[in-house]
């Protein structure tokens, strides 16, 4: 977990203790065994920031395929709740989207999502697709082909594959303007579980 947050960037310690809720004194001793793995290193002139090696950045289509494993696993074979979030889940799935990326899909495409989220763990992402890599950074899109505003609940639903994004437009939960191509189409997603009967 903590490779895959310093593969999208450089991290300091106490954002790195907010995004992976790691007590402080277990993610010290991690962070110190990753430095000695040669997997983490801390910045030039940054005390308690750090960042992924190279050796790291090698790792990248293996914690993608672990990323999609649970993805596709999470709420059948792990049965966790997925629709319990909370005010890091729309973060942490917009950090995972680069290694939930369906590359067949995004080979040859360049394509850019703004995504504005509102309510708790709300904010603004920018989602650039380039011939079948993706980068996600947050802030606003200087020119986005497509934007989705929606609640940060709803919008981790559709993302998850909980809520039909066509059901949640029509519904007005999520406003979709520009293009016709949609996240969706372009991301692993959790399959929505089924009714038993």
């Amino acid at each position: 977990m903590i490779v895959r947050h310093l593969l999208l960037a450089p991290c300091g310690f106490q954002e790195l203790r907010r995004r992976t809720g790691i007590a402080p004194r277990v993610l010290s001793a991690r962070l110190r065994q990753l430095q000695e793995d040669g997997l983490v290193a801390r910045e030039d002139g940054e005390r308690d920031v750090y960042s992924a090696t190279d050796s790291a950045h090698d790792l990248a289509p293996v914690i993608s395929a672990l990323s999609r494993w649970y993805v596709l696993h999470a709420t059948s074979d792990l049965e966790l709740d997925l629709e319990r979030f909370n005010e890091m889940s729309a973060q942490s799935i917009m950090e995972a989207l680069p290694f939930l990326l369906r590359e067949e899909r995004a080979a040859g495409v360049t394509l850019v999502f703004e995504v504005r989220l509102t309510g708790d763990g709300g904010g603004v992402w920018t989602v650039a697709i380039e011939d079948g890599a993706c980068r996600v950074t947050q802030g606003f899109a200087p020119s986005a082909d497509v934007q989705y505003t929606a609640d940060a609940r709803v919008w981790c639903a559709v993302a998850l594959g909980f809520l039909d994004p066509r059901d949640a437009r029509k519904r007005g939960l999520l406003v979709k303007q520009g293009g016709r191509d949609a996240l969706d189409h372009f991301f692993h997603q959790i399959a929505r579980p089924t009714a038993s009967s």
